[in-house]
Formats: C-alpha cells, structure tokens, sequence
C-alpha cells in the first residue's frame, strides 16, 4: 500500500472515531443511528461509558461521550429503548474516565 494511501486510511480511522462520540438523544427510534439500552450492572454492558463535561474531552472510541444539545452537533443518533431486547448496545454509566471502554470490542461499529 503506498505511504499517502496509508496515511489517508488512517487519518480517516483516527478522524471517524474521535468525533463519534458526540451523542444527540433523539426522541424517536426512527430518527436514530443506534438503539441504546442502559443496564443495570457494569457485567451486562458492552460499552462503559462516562459522561465528559467538554466536547474535547471524547478523544477516541473508548467510552467517552458528550451530549449535545442539538442533533446537528452530535456524530451520533441514539434513542434510549425501553427493553434490553430492542437494544443494539448495552451501556453502564461509570463514574470515572478511567473505567470507560468497550467490553464488547466487536460492537465498536456501531460508534463509528
């Protein structure tokens, strides 16, 4: 693969994945890029994810989500379903930064 073919690719990889988790709550299911279900115990979810305060503190598809205040901010839909079946993610909230991070490393492209 050439050089520039190579630094394209992952310049994209590196591009898509920081600004994917910017996070909109759209208020139907059909307006969603990803139906999402908050479990109860940290065992149950695939992604671990912690609430950052700033847009800039996301870095890449490790966890860390920021919520926008609109859908045209946010790099990702998501809509909050009310069983753990209609879910194609299953998160739990952590309460430090240090904790986020994918359990479930194959569902990773649904952030992407």
């Amino acid at each position: 693969m050439c050089r520039f073919c190579l630094a394209a690719a992952i310049s994209f990889l590196l591009f898509n994945s920081a600004a994917a988790q910017k996070i909109f709550a759209v208020p139907y299911a059909s307006q969603a890029d990803i139906k999402v279900f908050v479990v109860k115990y940290e065992s149950q979810a695939d992604l671990l994810v912690y609430k950052v305060k700033y847009a800039s503190e996301t870095g890449s598809n490790q966890g860390k989500w920021f919520f926008t205040d609109y859908a045209s901010q946010a790099n990702k839909k998501i809509f909050w379903v009310d069983y753990e079946s209609q879910a194609q993610l299953k998160i739990y909230f952590v309460p430090y930064a240090s904790r986020a991070g994918w359990k479930k490393p194959e569902k990773k492209h649904f952030l992407y």
